[in-house]
């Protein structure tokens, strides 16, 4: 019998970099440092972006496509800073279109009236050049 390949390859496994999607921490990455606690959490670590070390449910969390290769299983937070720093985990994540997407998103949330205002402006102006350079191109 054939061997049937998966197409999911985001696993629970130590060394996966994760998105905190609930708590005080919301936003944050940090890296599983130990999968077995029970069914329901992992103890987590991110000494790089300020979560401290806990437990923390499945729940609750969103993997990523990045992980830190190589990391001892219930590594202290030393450790887990050196491995993160070494590969540039904090810099890959930030250079993802995802974490591009939620800082404008959340720039977008804290503009005031007046910048909402700008930005139309601006998106009326970006619009009718389009519109001007198109008719010219059919002309």
């Amino acid at each position: 019998m054939s061997q049937l390949e998966s197409n999911f390859n985001r696993f629970v496994e130590v060394g996966r970099v994760v998105l905190l999607k609930a708590g005080p921490y919301a936003g944050h990455i940090a890296v599983i440092v130990e999968i077995i606690i029970d069914h329901n959490r992992a103890i987590i670590d991110g000494p790089t972006t300020g979560v401290p070390r806990q437990a923390f449910p499945y729940r609750h969390i969103t993997l990523t496509p990045l992980t830190v290769s190589k990391l001892p299983r219930n590594a202290g937070s030393g450790t887990v800073k050196k491995y993160v720093d070494k590969p540039g985990i904090v810099t890959k994540w930030e250079s993802t279109a995802w974490a591009k997407k939620r800082a404008a998103a959340e720039k977008r949330r804290t503009l005031s009236d007046f910048e909402r205002f700008q930005v139309m402006l601006h998106k009326k102006s970006r619009r009718d050049k389009v519109r001007k350079v198109l008719k010219a191109a059919k002309a």
